[in-house]
């Protein structure tokens, strides 16, 4: 790994952030690694390392950089003002050890970001952990909102995987074990003392650890991450103010199952130039099911049902659309996941898929419907955003579900130029998908009816008249109340187009007629309402 020296890191910081007033000694300034020391670490090897100094500031500092000295590093972080170092400077100096000078307001998370990218350059091993790190980032930040809480997802050894947003609700473990990716000492010992871990090895089942004010901790809910009996890490819930929501056993249930994974995966060494997207491998075909159903270990024989849910075309197509799918995925996933652990989750074709396999039997519709309604009722409440979802059929196994995609896209058009419903299964819209695909096969096909085609074409009142009566179903009251128009004057025009065309619209084959034409005409099956 190439080293650094500590103008390289000050070169990426913000204008105000932080001053370099002590420069450190030529022949000890390489940086080679990052190490973030708490104030109460009695050792430390600073040796080649950039250390952030955190717990303490100014004058309080002291104390810790004198440890520091056993094995001195090239440069050293501290929060503080400027007449509260004087001391520093003079014990760092003889040292040969550099000093960067933190505004108190700065954030060390940051510092932390901006240093780490410089002296732990990206390669291949760091885009695998970069990719879980992100993932697991979504899911701490998903868990976070469906739960009201601050989240934090740590390994088996406690060290900070990913966490949700900070804000000024937590509590100094949190603040403590995000700035230094660990749980501090102290802390630690306090949770085995009080039975935590012991009751976390037990149970699958999550478990509530009562506040504890008096040593500056709030209420907290741990669920672990097993994989078989061994345990890969933990998920930890801070409350944050108003409390755990009813459903926090719920959610945290689809957070372990989609935790879990992604650290087994990692576990796995997984490459991220070999990930492929398993909705669409098994939505291709039955032989790419097979093969996609056989590396993720999901149940082939079982029935499976597909649920897609898409986007008002508003939000589709706004600035932050990219965000609010990757949002809307991975809330989905948690609810899926609680639902089914083997579910998959990703994008397919522009929309959001939820692919279910193992379901009981194909009567699964009901639970499956409820699902959905989960997913589009918390998109609304946490996203800020109002999409709608189709629950395809369920199919006998996962290889044939790929011959539900067709109805399953055609449902969620129905559902997204629906005014009433944002959930529906293909019972819901089964005539509308039928009529729908015959107007799709009309307007694929070159002949027309002449006379009719041309009056459309030719005569904007008469077709505008034609078409409001077909949206009346063909009666003459309701189309002359939408039109604005005496009963008569309806009367007159759609006569008159009878004659034009020679065709008789009371008969159900002239009228099916007319009515693909009249839809053709209109530009679209059914008037949009501002849904996709």
């Amino acid at each position: 790994m190439a080293a650094v020296t500590v103008d390289d890191i000050l070169s990426d910081l913000p204008l105000g952030f932080a001053s370099l007033i002590l420069r450190p000694a030529a022949a000890s300034s390489a940086i080679e690694r990052l190490l973030i020391v708490d104030a109460d670490d009695e050792t430390s090897d600073g040796g080649a390392a950039f250390v952030l100094l955190i717990g303490v500031r100014g004058r309080s500092a002291l104390p810790a950089l004198r440890r520091l000295l056993k094995n001195p590093p090239p440069v050293v972080a501290v929060k503080g003002r400027l007449e509260e170092l004087t001391e520093a400077q003079e014990l760092l100096r003889d040292a040969g050890i550099g000093l960067l000078l933190v505004d108190p307001e700065a954030d060390w998370d940051r510092l932390l970001s901006i240093a780490k990218d410089r002296i732990q350059p990206r390669s291949y091993q760091s885009e695998v952990l970069t990719l879980l790190e992100e993932d697991l980032f979504a899911i701490a930040q998903t868990t976070a909102r469906l739960t009201s809480s601050h989240v934090v997802i740590e390994d088996a050894a406690n060290k900070v995987l990913a966490y949700s947003t900070v804000s000024n609700d937590i509590d100094e473990l949190r603040k403590a074990s995000i700035l230094a990716r660990r749980g501090p000492r102290k802390y630690e010992l306090l949770l085995k003392d009080l039975g935590a871990y012991r009751e976390l090895h037990r149970t699958r089942l999550p478990v509530r650890v009562p506040a504890r004010p008096q040593d500056g901790l709030r209420e907290r809910v741990a669920v672990t991450l097993f994989a078989g009996d061994r345990i890969m890490g933990y998920i930890w819930l801070q409350e944050t103010g108003d409390g755990f929501g009813p459903d926090i056993d719920h959610v945290l249930k689809g957070s372990v199952a989609r935790a879990s994974a992604e650290l087994i995966r990692h576990r796995n060494q997984q490459s991220v130039h070999m990930r492929e997207d398993r909705v669409v491998r098994i939505l291709s075909g039955s032989a790419e099911a097979a093969a996609s159903a056989y590396s993720e270990k999901i149940s082939a024989e079982r029935p499976a049902a597909l649920i897609l849910i898409g986007m008002p075309d508003s939000e589709a197509q706004a600035d932050d659309a990219a965000l609010k799918h990757g949002e809307l995925a991975n809330l989905a996933s948690i609810h899926a996941a609680a639902y089914k652990a083997s579910a998959v989750v990703g994008q397919f074709k522009g929309d959001t898929a939820v692919i279910v396999p193992g379901l009981q039997s194909t009567a699964a519709e009901p639970g499956l419907r409820s699902l959905a309604e989960s997913i589009v009722r918390d998109a609304v409440k946490h996203l800020g955003i109002n999409p709608f979802a189709a629950v395809g059929p369920v199919v006998p196994d996962l290889l044939s579900l790929h011959s539900t995609t067709q109805i399953t896209e055609a449902l969620l058009s129905c559902v997204g130029t629906s005014p009433d419903r944002d959930v529906a299964t293909v019972d819901d819209f089964e005539g509308e998908i039928l009529f729908r695909e015959a107007v799709q096969n009309f307007t694929s096909s070159t002949f027309r009816h002449r006379s009719l085609s041309a009056l459309l074409r030719q005569d904007a009142e008469l077709a505008e008249t034609l078409h409001a009566y077909f949206e009346a179903s063909l009666d003459v009251a309701e189309c002359a109340s939408r039109m604005g128009l005496h009963k008569n004057t309806v009367y007159y025009r759609i006569s008159k187009a009878s004659r034009a065309t020679g065709l008789n619209f009371g008969n159900p084959r002239d009228s099916l007629v007319a009515l693909l034409h009249v839809q053709e005409w209109a530009g679209t099956p059914k008037e949009q309402l501002g849904r996709k």
